[in-house]
């Protein structure tokens, strides 16, 4: 038995119908493209007779797509399978996938029909088929809730009608890994013509289990598996292309099979339809989700920095990605945060290293993610740091459009902690007027600039003011997530400069005469 599998895309029927993922004929050719880039099999264009959009979208695809084989979708009636054809007559590898339900319950309630008629409709509609092409496969729609000897009955029915790969759905995602296991198991023994076709299988997630079945499946002889991108897909969705390729190239140990799925396009394939479809893949999906070459617990970033296997047993660029992604954050250690400095050309002593991993630390306790510019702010700020003559140490403010703007502010000099309350124009402007009162410094602002160092709600704001001081232009910057704070900071941080140089002889409370 060969150890190819052969991979499947039903993205573009099975997968579309998901809400929410309706694609353009254009849309679906730009995916098409990049399936037959990724190597797939077979591309599952779509069901012609659902719609004259896509009707015509398989017709283009079947005209313009090159490599793989294309399929459309048909019921087993004859009009389906007429339509069908001449959808996917133009392409150079064409197949007709025609499919009925083969459980009793589908039987009783939609379909309305006994087994044996059941079973006609199977047998005719494969002849048909197959006066149109070679490549013929049948789907036993909830073939997992079916009676297995009449399902066998039927495949093997279906099999000597001429079909070359039989399709075993578990439709409503409803098998566990061992009993689909065992359901392949027994149609390879029960079927006596089975090797006369491939045994394919497409699982749905209802369970979680879509992937796990499909592996169980080949383990116990199929050779197909049916799946999509992203693992779209009607109600949870099929199983995972990404999945099912990266387990069998990961262990290959347990599974000793191939595909010929070129790995690197995953992640292109994976954001192209994510884009198209305007659905982004949840962060921790697996493969392909954001976070799934992501690290940020301290030990996890350590393991991975000295050596990656410890934390990833595949590479990023096995996907198509560059690198792993190292994500600062309030769990995130000295190492990763030591090594995004030297990633980012900054070069720091230990003191001044150990100032801004505080800062660092501080700042991962109010944002969920710290990004390069989140680091480039908190440096640039430590080093042009100067004495703090005044240090902050808490802001209040209150503003509205029927409240006097106010600002209470609380500084430290050496060991005494001093407070005061302004009013002011607006909250920044009450904010300088408390800060000037407690300093007995007076300033005039001569200009005030603000800008976001990072994106996403809770940005970094840096603010840089520029003060005339009796005559002395001084520039004062800080940054916070708060931007009253920082507003407070870059103010006191020019201050302080002012400060700094008086403290050589007298000191602020004597030049002041006050009682600081």
């Amino acid at each position: 038995m060969s150890n190819k599998i052969v991979i499947f895309d039903t993205t573009l029927r099975d997968g579309e119908q998901s809400p929410g993922f309706s694609m353009n004929i254009g849309e679906k050719i730009i995916i098409a493209k990049q399936l037959a880039r990724l190597n797939v099999d077979i591309i599952e264009a779509g069901f012609p007779i659902a719609s004259e959009g896509d009707f015509e979208a398989v017709r283009e695809i079947a005209r313009n797509v090159k490599g793989p084989t294309i399929a459309g979708l048909s019921r087993v009636i004859v009009r389906d399978i007429d339509r069908a054809w001449e959808a996917l007559k133009h392409a150079k590898k064409a197949r007709i996938h025609t499919f009925v339900a083969t459980s009793d319950i589908h039987l009783k309630y939609q379909l309305r029909k006994g087994r044996e008629e059941v079973l006609d409709d199977a047998v005719r509609a494969v002849q048909h088929a197959k006066n149109y092409t070679d490549d013929v496969e049948f789907s036993a729609m909830d073939a997992v809730r079916s009676d297995i000897n009449y399902l066998c009955q039927v495949l093997e029915a279906v099999i000597d009608s001429g079909a070359t790969t039989v399709n075993i759905p578990d439709t409503v995602g409803y098998a566990i890994p061992d009993e689909f296991g065992r359901i392949i198991k027994t149609i390879k023994q029960k079927v006596p013509n089975i090797d006369e076709a491939v045994i394919s299988v497409h699982c749905h997630n209802d369970l979680g289990l879509a992937v796990s079945n499909s592996i169980s499946a080949v383990q116990n002889g199929a050779r197909q598996i049916e799946c999509t991108i992203n693992g779209i897909g009607e109600r949870a969705g099929n199983a995972s292309l990404e999945e099912v390729v990266m387990a069998i190239k990961v262990r290959r140990d347990f599974l000793p099979y191939t595909t010929g799925i070129k790995t690197k396009e995953i992640y292109k394939a994976s954001r192209l339809l994510s884009t198209i479809t305007g659905i982004s893949v949840q962060p921790n999906k697996a493969i392909v989700g954001e976070n799934a070459f992501a690290h940020e617990s301290g030990i996890h970033q350590d393991g991975v920095l000295k050596e990656r296997t410890t934390y990833e047993i595949m590479t990023p660029e096995s996907i198509g990605l560059t690198k792993s992604k190292i994500v600062l954050g309030k769990h995130s250690g000295r190492h990763a945060f030591s090594k995004r400095l030297e990633d980012l050309g900054i070069k720091l002593n230990k003191t001044d290293s150990d100032k801004a991993f505080i800062r660092f630390k501080r700042l991962a306790d109010m944002k969920k993610e710290i990004f390069d510019e989140d680091l480039e702010a908190i440096v640039e700020d430590e080093i042009a740091r100067v004495e703090e003559v005044f240090k902050l140490e808490y802001i209040q403010t209150t503003t509205g459009s029927q409240t006097i703007p106010t600002a209470t502010i609380k500084l430290k000099k050496g060991e005494q902690i001093i407070q005061d309350a302004a009013i002011g124009d607006g909250p920044v402007d009450a904010a300088y007027k408390a800060i000037e009162r407690i300093t007995r410094i007076p300033g005039k602002l001569i200009s005030y600039s603000i800008r976001a160092v990072t994106g996403g709600k809770d940005a970094i704001g840096e603010v840089i003011v520029k003060v005339n001081f009796n005559g002395d232009m001084i520039t004062g910057k800080a940054a916070s997530t708060d931007v009253i704070e920082a507003s407070a900071k870059a103010y006191l941080n020019a201050v302080n400069k002012v400060a700094g140089k008086r403290r050589g002889g007298l000191g602020v409370k004597e030049v002041r005469g006050s009682t600081l």
